[in-house]
């Protein structure tokens, strides 16, 4: 892990890329998104303020699972019909890199996941059909149409130009869950596990009135 600090194209601001696999960062100071290639740091978007929300994570969160420590080092907060959801990324200790789904206190832990198999266009895609991945049966439970409430912190790929997006979420019965992202021309499957939030003993908890819950 091996940090990388610039100043901001847009305010001169220090910009710090913690994590060797970060592409994005946002100023902490002007709000500008900030995409490094090879040779430097150029401005792609603005981002306002993300509303603060019900979860007790924040950047800077760390955890726990399998005996393995994460610290989260970005968010994406989404919007959809029913309501909204974030997505931390996560920086494992080995140098893997992961994503926390944070939904109405519904978690569910999953790592970016070969596609192994050809998939029909996500328009031929129904709740209830089946496909194999990562050598299990996976469902599909869900189908959302979301859009981009706010980006923070560091990211693994550009996200300023995203804007509605899909996402297809499937269980096996095994426990085990998977989401097919269509932001993308091609799809990007994620595979995980619905998880528990006691099991990821995490700390440096955002603090507000309400939590921890009763």
């Amino acid at each position: 892990m091996s940090k990388v600090t610039v100043n901001c194209p847009n305010c001169g601001a220090p910009v710090t890329y913690s994590y060797r696999a970060s592409v994005q960062a946002v100023c902490e100071y002007c709000r500008s998104i900030c995409v490094r290639t090879d040779v430097d740091v150029k401005k792609v978007g603005e981002v306002g303020d993300i509303p603060q929300d019900a979860s007790p994570i924040q950047i800077g969160t760390e955890g726990l699972w399998k005996n393995l420590g994460f610290v989260v080092i970005g968010r994406i907060a989404y919007e959809y019909k029913n309501g909204g959801w974030n997505e931390w990324h996560l920086q494992f200790n080995d140098g893997s890199t992961g994503w926390l789904s944070d939904a109405q206190l519904e978690y569910a832990l999953s790592w970016p996941t070969k596609i192994e198999v050809k998939l029909p266009p996500a328009s031929e895609i129904k709740v209830g059909h089946s496909f194999h991945f990562a050598n299990n049966q996976f469902t599909v439970s869900t189908q959302t149409l979301a859009n981009y409430k706010g980006v923070e912190g560091e990211m693994p790929f550009q996200t300023w130009d995203k804007d509605e997006c899909l996402f297809i979420d499937l269980r096996s019965h095994t426990g085990r869950f998977a989401t097919l992202d269509y932001s993308d021309k091609e799809p990007a499957l994620y595979v995980g596990d619905i998880v528990e939030f006691e099991v990821l003993k995490l700390r440096n908890l955002r603090q507000f009135e309400g939590w921890p819950a009763k």
